[in-house]
């Protein structure tokens, strides 16, 4: 019987971990595509057309580069929606999160997205 419950844990916390840390690139591929990756940042190019949902996806903290702005809908991962509008040339950063945007107007919205990656441990400087 422990035994039952320790697989049941298991496959339990591998579908939320999977749920909570969608790939962007992966789960909205016909909208999202990585344009450049390193071991410090990860840009993306994201085309969301009008009426069109994203699936629900992870970032960790990351600048927004708007270059097609327009009405949005946004679904957090605890259940809140927001609307919201995004201006063309408008820059954003956000910090880490788990959610869903939805275009709610009438044009494509176009963003650049530059995600950012842990720090590389930095070497003290050595006096001599």
């Amino acid at each position: 019987m422990h035994i039952r419950s320790v697989i049941i844990f298991v496959i339990t916390a591998a579908c939320v971990t999977a749920a909570q840390g969608q790939d962007p690139a992966v789960v909205n591929a016909k909208t999202i595509k990585v344009r450049f990756e390193n071991d410090r940042v990860r840009v993306l190019e994201a085309n969301l057309p009008p009426g069109v949902k994203e699936q629900v996806h992870s970032h960790p903290a990351y600048v927004i580069y708007v270059l097609q702005g327009g009405p949005y809908r946004n679904y957090a991962s605890d259940g809140s929606v927001t609307e919201g509008e995004l201006k063309a040339g408008e820059v954003l950063f956000r910090e880490p999160l788990t959610h869903a945007a939805e275009n709610i107007g009438d044009k494509p919205l176009h963003m650049i997205l530059v995600e950012l990656k842990g720090e590389k441990s930095k070497e003290a400087p050595t006096s001599r």
